[in-house]
C-alpha cells in the first residue's frame, strides 16, 4: 500500500463562477469530499467507529483552472508524522494533460466521536494514510 488516494471530480454548470472556471469554495469542498473519502476506504473499521477528523487549516495554491466539463483527477496523501492530536494531508488536482494545476496542504484535526474532544493521533490510526517508501 502506498498511502495515496485517488478520485476524479468533473466540473458541473454549478460550479463555475462568474470568472467561467470552478469557484475556489468548490475546490475547497472536493478537498474535504476527497479527505472523507480516503478515510472511509483505508481507516480501520474501529477507527472510523470512534474517531471523526475537523478541518482546522487549508492552504491552497492555485495554478490553473478548469471549466464546465472539464475533469481533474485528485491525489490525496498524508504528509509526515502526525503532532498530537492533528495530522497534514496534501492533496494535488491535474488536469487531463497531468499538470498540477491545484494543490492543497491541510491540517486536520481527530475527535472522539462521542466526546467531540480532541484526541491524540496515533501511529496505528494514521499509518494505513501514509507514504509508503519502497522496498
Amino acid at each position: 500500500m502506498t498511502g495515496r488516494f485517488t478520485r476524479s471530480f468533473t466540473a458541473e454548470p454549478h460550479h463555475i463562477d462568474e470568472l467561467g472556471h470552478v469557484n475556489n469554495a468548490v475546490w475547497v469542498q472536493w478537498i474535504q469530499e476527497l479527505a472523507g473519502a480516503h478515510w472511509d476506504a483505508a481507516a480501520r473499521p474501529d477507527d472510523v467507529a470512534q474517531f471523526i477528523w475537523v478541518v482546522v487549516r487549508h492552504e491552497i495554491d492555485y495554478r490553473g483552472n478548469i471549466v464546465a466539463g472539464e475533469s481533474v483527477k485528485a491525489e490525496t496523501w498524508i504528509d509526515g508524522a502526525p503532532k498530537g492530536a492533528k495530522s497534514d494531508r496534501r492533496v494535488d488536482f491535474r488536469h487531463a494533460g497531468g499538470k498540477v494545476i491545484v494543490s492543497a496542504r491541510t491540517t486536520w484535526a481527530m475527535l472522539d466521536k462521542e466526546t467531540q474532544r480532541l484526541v491524540r493521533v496515533r501511529p496505528e490510526v494514521v499509518a494505513p494514510f501514509q507514504l509508503q517508501e519502497p522496498q
